[in-house]
């Protein structure tokens, strides 16, 4: 499991953006969850996967499996990034029943860095994204009692939020959905959503610094030593 960042080193969420459009509700969503984060006093760092022409193409010489396996400079940039995060955020549109293939690619490339299937089977936290917490905000035209009559609800949730929390070790995996997003939506509804959002980010704002909170007193209590270590009367 990845350590606590140091007391002074601020908080960090990554917040990764997969949907092409520079102007849809996706793309506010994420620009709102950013802008609530800095409103709290913690850092969030925007990467819009469309925008930075993200490749979602796994590598035969980066498969984590192959030897000499080595980062593209793509990765390493978001490998420093992700490694210094205390939070990641996914943000995407459902897409026939799963995030677009931009946002997979990024698990694939990014997530699964130096990270292989044998590691997983055991157990084994990923040095990467072991202890951090992963939230996703995710958007679909369809309703959500739609998704779930049909299964895919569940199913995304399973496959997906569990799967990568299980699989690298991750701390928690929460998910706000926003459905009946399509276009000319009415401004009442983008504003309400919009506050689920940060909503969203307050709370998880608030669980890590619990979390830094925690773990500078558990650092002084094992640099000063428990009560009674010292011997005398019980």
């Amino acid at each position: 499991m990845t350590p606590p960042a140091a007391s002074s080193e601020p908080i960090r969420h990554l917040v990764i953006l997969g949907h092409p459009s520079e102007s849809s509700f996706n793309r506010a969503v994420a620009e709102t969850y950013c802008a609530a984060v800095r409103e709290a006093g913690q850092t969030a760092t925007l990467r819009d996967l469309y925008a930075l022409g993200f490749d979602p193409l796994l590598k035969a010489w980066e498969n984590p499996g192959a030897p000499g396996v080595e980062y593209a400079p793509d990765v390493a940039t978001e490998v420093a990034l992700l490694r210094a995060s205390d939070a990641v955020v996914l943000v995407y549109p459902i897409w026939f029943g799963m995030p677009p293939a931009i946002v997979k690619g990024y698990v694939d490339r990014v997530f699964g860095a130096g990270f292989s299937a044998k590691e997983i089977k055991k157990g084994v936290a990923s040095p990467l994204l072991g202890g951090k917490r992963l939230l996703s905000l995710s958007t679909s035209a369809a309703t959500l009692p739609w998704l779930d009559a049909r299964g895919q609800w569940q199913a995304l949730r399973q496959a997906f939020d569990s799967y990568l929390v299980e699989a690298f070790g991750m701390r928690s995996g929460e998910h706000v959905h926003f459905d009946a997003i399509v276009e000319n939506l009415q401004e009442r509804y983008v504003y309400e959503n919009l506050e689920r959002v940060r909503g969203a980010a307050q709370t998880l704002c608030a669980t890590l610094l619990d979390d830094r909170h925690r773990a500078t007193a558990a650092a002084a209590l094992a640099r000063s030593g428990s009560p009674g270590d010292e011997g005398g009367d019980a």
